[in-house]
This record gives C-alpha cells, sequence and structure tokens, in this order.
C-alpha cells in the first residue's frame, strides 16, 4: 500500500493512496466468500450457491463494501504511519479502480494543530478577597427598595441628576434619520416613545443625561451626543447624533425603608434580617464562582499568550456560527429587538469569530495537557454525567444516553469532561495570590 500525505497550512492535509491488486484482490475474495456462506439464492442450498452467481447478484454490495474496507484501512495506516492527529477524512475523492485491479483515492484530510505547550504548573493568578464587600451587599439591599419603590410626580422644578424622566425622541446624523443614514434599522439609537430613564452619568448615552437636566415637564430641546471611537454601530463611531427631546413627566422615586414590614411584602413569614443573611450567602456563592472563573480566564489568557498555532478554518466557521447564535440568543433574551441585532450583524460576527479562534485554541491546549498529564474519563464518570444532565431536564436516563449514542455526542460529550478536569488540574496547582486592588468582572 502506497501512502502520500502532503501537509498544507491550516491544519489541511492531502491524503493520496495507491492499494496493489493483489491486496485489492485478496480482500475482494474475503467479502466475496462471506456473502457466498450467508446468501439465499434460490435454487441452491444455503452457501453452495456457486461465486459467480453470487458476484453477479450482489456485485455492487460487494464493490462499495470493499471500496470502504480499503478506504479505512488506508485510513489506520496513514494515521499509524505518518503518527497524525486527525480530526476529519473528510469524503474519499478521485476513487479509481484501474484495469490492472489496483485501487487507488485520495482525501482532504483536517488535521489537529500542532501545539507546545509550555510551562503549565504553578501558573500565578492574581484575585480579590473571597470575602464580599459591604457595598455588595448594601447595593443589593438598595436595588430591592428600587424594585418596591412609589413615584411621585415632579411638577414645582427642573430635572435634576436622579430623578426619572419620561421621554419622547428621534434622532439625526448630519440631518439625516439615523436609520436613514445608517440604510439599515438603528433599534433604540432611532428614537422611542414614552421611554423611562433614570438621569445618571451612566444611563443611555454618554453625556446625554446631563444635556436633560434643567428641562421642565413639557419642554423640548434638541441634545447632541457624539458617540465614542469603540461604539458597536461602527458607521456610527465618533459621529454627533443630534437627539430631538421633549420630556414629557418627571418622576420622583420614593424607597421604603429596610425593615421587616418591607421584608414581608418580598417574602411573608421572614425577617429583613433574614432576608439580609440570605442576599449575603447569595453574593458569596456568585463571588466566589465569579473568582474560580478568574482563575481560569488568567491561565487561558497566559496560554493564548505564549501559544499560537494555526486552526482548522471549517473548525473556526462553526464555532463562529455557534457564538454567534449565542451572542444573538443572549441578547434577544436582555431585550434587543430583531432591528437591533440585524444592525449590529457585522459587530456581532466579529466579536464572535475573535471568541471562536481563542475558544478553539484553549480547547486544543488543554487537550495536550490532558494528553501529558494522562487525564482520561471512564466509562463511569461518563455514565455519571449523561445521568446529571437527564435529570436535570427531567428525562429518563437511559432514553437520553440512548439518543446521544444515536447523535454521535458521546465523543465530544467525554472529551468537553476531559477539558474540565484538565482546567480543574490547573487551577489546583496554579499559584493563587489575593490582592484588594483586583476587581470581579460581571
Amino acid at each position: 500500500m502506497n501512502i502520500v500525505v502532503e501537509k498544507q497550512p491550516k491544519c489541511v492535509a492531502t491524503l493520496r493512496v495507491e492499494i496493489p491488486a493483489d491486496k485489492v484482490t485478496s480482500e475482494r475474495n474475503q467479502i466475496l466468500r462471506t456473502y457466498s456462506n450467508r446468501s439465499r439464492i434460490p435454487g441452491f442450498r444455503p452457501g453452495k450457491a456457486p461465486q459467480a452467481i453470487v458476484e453477479k447478484r450482489y456485485g455492487k454490495d460487494i464493490s462499495d463494501e470493499l471500496q470502504g474496507v480499503l478506504i479505512n484501512e488506508a485510513y489506520e495506516t496513514a494515521l499509524k504511519q505518518e503518527s497524525l492527529k486527525v480530526l476529519d477524512f473528510g469524503v474519499p475523492e478521485a476513487i479509481t479502480e484501474h484495469p490492472d485491479g489496483s485501487f487507488s483515492f485520495q482525501a482532504t484530510l483536517m488535521l489537529a494543530p500542532e501545539v507546545q505547550i509550555p510551562e503549565y504548573k504553578g501558573l500565578t493568578v492574581i484575585v480579590p478577597p473571597a470575602a464580599v464587600p459591604e457595598e455588595d451587599l448594601t447595593q443589593q439591599l438598595d436595588t430591592l427598595r428600587e424594585r418596591f419603590a412609589d413615584f411621585k410626580v415632579i411638577e414645582d422644578r427642573p430635572a435634576a441628576i436622579g430623578d426619572f424622566a419620561v421621554i419622547d425622541y428621534a434622532s439625526s446624523v448630519n440631518g439625516q434619520p439615523t436609520e436613514e443614514f445608517l440604510g439599515k434599522p438603528a433599534g433604540y439609537l432611532a428614537g422611542r416613545e414614552d421611554f423611562w430613564l433614570r438621569l445618571e452619568e451612566s444611563s443611555f448615552l454618554p453625556g446625554f443625561c446631563n444635556q436633560v437636566v434643567g428641562m421642565n415637564p413639557g419642554d423640548s430641546r434638541d441634545i447632541t451626543v457624539t458617540l465614542p471611537e469603540d461604539f458597536p454601530v461602527a458607521e456610527l463611531c465618533n459621529s454627533a447624533l443630534l437627539f430631538s427631546t421633549t420630556l414629557k413627566e418627571l418622576k420622583l422615586s420614593i424607597l421604603p425603608e429596610l425593615d421587616d414590614a418591607l421584608a414581608t411584602r418580598l417574602a411573608p413569614g421572614k425577617t429583613m434580617a433574614e432576608i439580609t443573611t440570605l442576599i449575603r450567602d447569595n453574593l458569596q456563592f456568585e463571588r466566589q464562582r465569579k473568582i474560580n472563573d478568574m482563575k481560569v480566564n488568567q491561565i487561558v489568557e497566559h496560554f493564548n499568550a505564549q501559544v499560537a498555532f494555526d486552526l482548522p478554518e471549517e473548525l473556526i466557521t462553526q464555532e463562529t456560527q455557534t457564538q454567534a447564535d449565542s451572542m444573538v440568543e443572549r441578547g434577544i433574551q436582555a431585550g434587543m429587538t430583531e432591528d437591533e441585532v440585524q444592525a449590529q450583524q457585522a459587530e456581532i460576527f466579529a466579536t464572535a469569530q475573535q471568541q471562536a479562534v481563542s475558544n478553539l485554541r484553549t480547547n486544543f491546549i488543554l487537550q495536550e495537557v490532558a494528553r501529558a498529564e494522562n487525564i482520561t474519563v471512564d466509562d463511569r464518570e461518563l455514565i455519571n454525567h449523561l445521568v446529571q444532565i437527564a435529570t436535570s431536564r427531567k428525562l429518563a436516563p437511559k432514553k437520553f444516553i440512548k439518543d446521544m449514542q444515536r447523535a454521535g455526542r458521546i465523543t465530544s460529550i467525554r472529551q468537553s469532561i476531559m477539558i474540565g478536569k484538565a482546567i480543574d488540574f490547573l487551577v489546583e496547582h496554579a499559584t493563587v495570590e489575593e490582592n484588594s486592588e483586583a476587581t470581579l468582572n460581571d
């Protein structure tokens, strides 16, 4: 068997295989004998029909099986002979049965990247202290108060920072309506009616609220906001948007006291002390989760800064689409409209591709760490994991596992568990330093 592998950039290789006639004949005769032994042909006892008749009756099936056997054996030989790590063998092409009885084909292989991992034990990660800051607890309690706030209409003074303004607005760029300027939907940037806006510097767009200050209900004002250079809609970066704004109402938020009366409204039968303890515990759990994520992210960033390697373009495309779909889904859940999604499509895909490349590189690096440390996932761990997933989804575990097997998902799930164990290994062997100036990412 003659095997030639020609490697190309971006984790692609061309496999060319030539199988000699004697090997092809040997395999064909073996398959033919199997068909002869199990065939049921009228006029002949089982397994006694002449091979010529069997071959005539099952010729196509025999040829198809022969091709499959020869191709699969060539793949296995190529893996061993060339020490290949193949992600996908692709579809065999140029399949040829030559007049002399030999057989040849070629295939385009997707190879796993060649990853040289740097030192990975004892990496230093810097995290904030584990204790929940009192200001975080105070902020959560204030948020609870805001949920039950009463609103009083303000009629005797102009708008001030801290008020709630109910406004109508429409925007334009260089004298054109924003959507006309963009040539596509602009979502919330284009305009809104009866829009509630808390007058704070961080609300809405930079500098907008400060220009509402001083307006009285019924007043109209043109408000100009210059968008930053990193604004998500690329066409509007550094652009000056003019908002024709009308203040319809002005309201003052009146917050309830943090007492047992408020606790009763939140959770009947609970005291405010009990609710405060529950909130603190939840904050502690979430803080620890974020600290753990920080450790992982810093380790991943270290590897991505230290290691560079090509990735298969097909994998990048697939992962980019997955990330883009996930971003859109999260955006819609957060209240984005279809018009807003459409307006940010290019930015979404650019961000998705960056995340895709980072995810893929991280996965391949972690696979190498797992290989180096002999980190594996046995069948018991795999089954327990699948049972937990099925239980969380309120599905029958046996049926769920069979469905995963039929869908060909078992291998990828096993790999995901292995990658998770590799991450745990790296975190366990990292050097953790607490620093009060370190901040948690939201």
